[in-house]
């Protein structure tokens, strides 16, 4: 068996950092640090509209996201879990205080301490 050296506490805060520095974060400055510390430079974010590779392009695109949305905040649904390099954490997003207008899921794969790769899972409406 192949041991990892990623440990659960680093996929966690990967995982919730992610959402609220990357994802929830309407500063482009401040996204654009977390973005440097919290992904390889080749990552690879896989979303509904399709993959999306490199930290240029995850910039932007979360940028594009957040603009959508400026008042919304993204919100953990129960603890993020952890495999072995792997790890999952579902959320919310909607207007602070309210019932989230979504949901989803991230599962990201770590290396050397980063994300190397995310997969973004929206829920059907309604559900």
């Amino acid at each position: 068996m192949t041991k990892t050296n990623e440990s659960a506490d680093r996929i966690h805060e990967l995982l919730r950092r992610n959402l609220q520095e990357v994802f929830g974060e309407g500063d482009a400055k401040r996204r654009r640090a977390a973005i440097d510390e919290l992904w390889i430079e080749n990552g690879a974010l896989y979303v509904p509209p399709g993959m999306i590779v490199g930290r240029d392009a995850i910039d932007k695109f979360a940028g594009e996201l957040r603009a959508t949305h400026p008042d919304f905040v993204y919100t953990p649904i129960g603890e993020p879990q952890a495999l072995h390099n792997a790890g999952r954490l579902a959320w919310g997003s909607g207007p602070r205080g309210e019932a989230p207008d979504y949901t989803g899921w991230d599962v990201i794969i770590a290396e050397d301490g980063r994300i190397s790769a995310l997969y973004v899972f929206l829920d059907p409406p309604g559900k």
